[in-house]
């Protein structure tokens, strides 16, 4: 999830002249423009288009009749991780280790990500891989944080995640929540369905 969530926010294509964050969902039949000559290849106008996907199928077009416009492909992608991040932490009885000090965000907003996006989301996925494989004890840790070192490792890279997305993608906690419950719901509907 989180390389799906990575290849929506494109930065680090730098092979690509498009490392924009992809935030619209855009039809690929007539790529958005939702006029006839648009569908001069593809069909014509009136003509019903199904869209093959692994869950479902979906009437993408004509002229983007239905599409889902108001999709943010980079900020689902980034939700599908979130609830990653929240099951391990369930998983694990780390809850307490989900909390982020507003301060330390502003602080890091100020101060900027060193190394970039690249350099935060290299150092998230360091930590997160460091929570799960890292299981000696660090009494230094333990002492000043009153938490394990799985925990710290856990609560660093939960902390660099958020800051991906408040700071490095400007997502406000409103969007990431209402995202994040619109998300739950559908996978609440897969599980029904024995998805």
């Amino acid at each position: 999830e989180l390389a799906e969530f990575a290849n929506e926010a494109r930065w680090f294509k730098y092979w690509s002249e498009n490392q924009e964050p992809n935030t619209e969902c855009v039809c690929e039949l007539c790529e958005g423009r939702k006029n006839i000559s648009a569908l001069t290849d593809t069909g014509s106008a009136g003509e019903t288009y199904e869209v093959y996907d692994v869950y479902e199928v979906e009437v993408v077009c004509p002229l983007c009749e239905g599409y889902d416009n108001d999709k943010n492909p980079l900020l689902e992608e980034y939700v599908d991780s979130l609830h990653f991040f929240l099951s391990l932490a369930i998983q694990k009885g780390w809850e307490k280790q989900l909390y982020v000090y507003e301060e330390a965000i502003l602080d890091l907003q100020e101060e900027g990500f060193d190394g970039g996006l690249s350099g935060v989301y290299l150092e998230m996925i360091y930590y997160l891989n460091k929570s799960y494989m890292e299981n000696n004890r660090n009494e230094e840790i333990e002492k000043t944080f009153n938490k394990t070192v799985q925990e710290f490792n856990f609560n660093t890279a939960w902390f660099l995640f958020i800051a991906i997305g408040l700071i490095g993608f400007d997502f406000s906690w409103e969007q990431i929540f209402q995202a994040y419950i619109d998300k739950n719901k559908i996978n609440h509907e897969r599980q029904v369905n024995g998805y």
